[in-house]
């Protein structure tokens, strides 16, 4: 596939642009839960039958709040973890909703098909599931901005309709563990970047758009149909849940391009979940004091400075990234973060960054 592996080449020179502040200080931790919409499940869909449609809308809710609650505990643990909570009752799980409303709904006469959100009470959550000894991780990433690119015989596509964008929308990822947004693709979005700037890995729009959507990084991916059944994707690049590289194709069955689309995309993010949790102590074992260390930060132009700046302030668990002193050599940082120890030296192996002690000082090398 030539064409493809044209495009490629040409993404890989900037398979992503990380957003980094433009100050030395980054003080915005990652939010946790109880300031955040991790607890908000959205999109649940419900297609139910019954005597009547009254009866078949209370069947469709009480299977909405189950379904709900899954995707929840799904969220928040491990995939040993969800069994733990199997035995929960449809009461239970409605004693620890907030709130439920309808995003989309048709009824008929035996029939009720809606579309819901629910938001689940935080605390009464955590205390339903320390008893079950669930090992909760609350902490969310930085958002991250995924740009879907589809790539035909008649050229790329970014903001028109097109199975590979449908999957990412689909995954309804905002309020994840691992918030992925996808571009609105409205007029402002499609007269600040075209497809072929995507393929170019113009800089500059990337961060443009980055910066509007508020992320922390812009990832694109890239996928093209093989056949009428397949789809190869690929995304490569830096981000808040470390170094990502995903290059697989994908294959359906009976569901087309649509189907295999959509195993790509969620597999994606299903990975970059794996990859945070991995580097995220579970609730009630993280060490929450904030503490600080002082590490010098050796380089050899100011361009390497810049991407070591940069991979420092999205590692997870940094708070603070402050500069003590710069020289054209190196610099001299106050790092803040509010992780264990141990823990912030995997976090920054994570960005290419190892964190060694020489002679008694603390030194970031990257690799």
């Amino acid at each position: 596939m030539p064409a493809f592996a044209a495009a490629l080449h040409a993404v890989r020179r900037f398979w992503a642009v990380v957003i980094c502040s433009a100050v030395l200080c980054l003080t915005s931790a990652p939010a946790l839960a109880q300031d955040s919409s991790l607890y908000i499940v959205s999109g649940v869909e419900v297609d139910v039958t019954d005597t009547d449609a009254s009866k078949a809308k209370l069947k469709a809710i009480s299977e909405a709040q189950i379904k709900a609650f899954r995707i929840l505990v799904e969220r928040l643990g491990e995939p040993g973890d969800v069994a733990k909570v199997q035995h929960f009752k449809p009461a239970e799980i409605g004693r620890l909703m907030s709130s439920l409303s309808v995003e989309e709904e048709r009824t008929g006469p035996k029939r009720y098909i809606g579309k819901l959100t629910i938001k689940f009470l935080p605390d009464r959550v955590r205390k339903a599931l320390s008893k079950v000894k669930f090992n909760v991780v609350e902490e969310q990433a930085p958002r991250i901005l995924v740009i879907p690119l589809w790539r035909t015989e008649q050229g790329p596509v970014v903001w028109e309709d097109n199975p590979w964008r449908a999957a990412w929308q689909s995954l309804k990822s905002e309020n994840s563990v691992v918030p992925v947004l996808i571009p609105l693709g409205d007029i402002s979005d499609a007269q600040s970047l075209t497809a072929e700037e995507v393929l170019a890995a113009d800089q500059a729009k990337l961060e443009a758009i980055g910066y509007r959507y508020e992320a922390r990084a812009v990832l694109v991916a890239l996928a093209e149909p093989v056949g009428d059944n397949s789809v190869r994707a690929t995304m490569q690049g830096k981000s808040p849940v470390g170094d990502i590289s995903f290059d697989k194709t994908y294959v359906s069955a009976d569901g087309g391009l649509a189907d295999a689309s959509l195993q790509a995309a969620s597999r994606f993010h299903k990975a970059m979940i794996f990859k945070w949790k991995k580097s995220r102590p579970p609730q009630g074992l993280a060490n929450t004091n904030v503490q600080v260390v002082n590490i010098a930060v050796p380089f050899s132009s100011l361009n390497e400075w810049n991407a070591i700046r940069g991979q420092l302030s999205i590692a997870p668990g940094v708070t603070a990234v402050e500069v003590n002193s710069l020289a054209s050599t190196g610099a001299s940082v106050r790092l803040t973060y509010n992780i264990a120890f141990e823990q912030l030296r995997l976090a920054l192996q994570q960005q290419r960054l190892n964190l060694v002690l020489v002679g008694g000082t603390w030194i970031v090398q990257p690799f």
